[in-house]
């Protein structure tokens, strides 16, 4: 099912721009209803307008400075099923809007975007690193961190702590593989041993039942019994099958990190730092709730939209994919040094977030490890490691 609502924001404001050519950019926000698990906790549940809250505020944020240079932004929100996205995107695109947002998986994020190649598309959902590797869509630019980067933002600061030898532990899921896969590259690239693998496999459980939540309990003191000796658990765990469990249940004392214990996250609600705090109280007025990861990388897609509109007075998506790709374009994010598109891969570098409960406790790159041109490429795959081919 497609649910369609226009949000029109910023007119001309002042006459002294009365004269000016009006430059209308249209947004659609594509969140695809894919199939999901329910959370294993109430606390986690997303908010029935999660990711859209966070376009509306990216979308007032750019009439702030639109309604004064003659540019006007209008956001139109598709939910379609995997069945209906191609469809759905190629008739909102036939409808005038040049530029997408979207939260789809990799594949079919693919398949979207070759399918509208004049259009702008901004993946806030896949973090498959297959995508940012080779076979890259002229017309795709990636919001979303990879695997890798979330990958490389933790060993960076485990090393620094020098908790360098790793128990790795990684769901049967495709996704948890590739996650795995992740963490097995970052820690041969920044000096880390994995001095153990093991596969947490998923029967079927029973999510949201006491029964189900207590037998994954007793699980895992056995479960990690008789490791080798490693000074951090590792858990690759993107379905939320047994990662939450494992903090202060693992035989060894050890701290927990990845999807559990210190988590890698697009965006954590107590990140204050760099403005964020204007950022999260813009927000929470406007939705009445916290920002979540979906909302941030929402806005954040919005807001590149608007950069690239307010600098080039243009709605076209080929000078602005051009200005994108330029070293004249950074966005602040709000997690540390301004944002930028690798252009041989057009993936945003940005700050990783790693936080505990309600704090933040570091932000990675971390100082210590340096880079010949961005400190923000030490996180995942750098220009001699991609076959990428995108010519301006």
């Amino acid at each position: 099912m497609v649910r369609a609502a226009c949000v029109a924001l910023a007119g001309l404001g002042w006459a002294g721009v009365a004269l000016a050519e009006v430059v209308e950019a249209r947004v659609g926000l594509v969140l695809v209803q894919d199939a999901a698990p329910l959370p294993l906790t109430r606390l986690e549940e997303p908010a029935e307008n999660d990711g859209i809250a966070g376009a509306e505020v990216g979308l007032a944020d750019n009439a702030t400075t639109g309604r004064f240079l003659g540019h006007t932004y209008a956001l139109e929100v598709l939910t379609p099923t995997p069945e209906e996205a191609v469809a759905a995107v190629e008739a909102a695109r036939a409808g005038g809007v040049g530029f997408f947002a979207i939260d789809a998986k990799a594949a079919l994020l693919e398949e979207i975007a070759a399918a509208v190649p004049e259009a702008l598309v901004l993946n806030i959902g896949a973090e498959d690193d297959a995508l940012r590797l080779s076979g890259c869509e002229a017309n795709l630019f990636h919001v979303i961190p990879s695997r890798a980067m979330k990958a490389d933002a933790l060993a960076q600061y485990l090393v620094w702590k020098k908790w360098d030898r790793w128990l790795l532990i990684h769901g049967s899921h495709p996704e948890d593989i590739a996650m795995a896969e992740a963490y097995r590259r970052a820690a041969g690239r920044f000096g880390a041993d994995i001095v153990e693998e093991r596969v947490y496999e998923d029967t079927g459980g029973a999510r949201r039942s006491d029964s189900g939540h207590v037998l994954v309990q007793r699980q895992m003191p056995v479960f990690t019994q008789n490791a080798r000796r490693h000074d951090v658990v590792i858990a690759a765990d993107e379905n939320e099958v047994f990662g939450l469990y494992l903090p202060y249940r693992t035989w060894d004392p050890r701290p927990v990190a990845g999807d559990a214990g210190l988590r890698v996250r697009d965006w954590h609600p107590g990140s204050e730092g760099w403005g964020g705090t204007q950022l999260q109280t813009r927000f929470e007025k406007h939705a009445n709730r916290y920002m979540s990861g979906r909302d941030y990388l929402a806005w954040l897609a919005v807001r590149i939209v608007g950069e690239g509109v307010t600098r080039t007075e243009s709605a076209d998506p080929q000078t602005i994919r051009a200005y994108l790709r330029s070293d004249e374009f950074e966005i602040p994010g709000f997690k540390g040094l301004p944002l930028s598109f690798r252009p041989w891969n057009q993936q945003l570098r940005q700050g990783i977030l790693l936080a505990d409960g309600p704090l933040v406790v570091s932000v990675s790159p971390q100082e210590e490890f340096l880079h010949q041109t961005s400190q923000l490429d030490t996180l995942g795959y750098d220009e001699p490691e991609t076959e990428c081919s995108l010519d301006d």
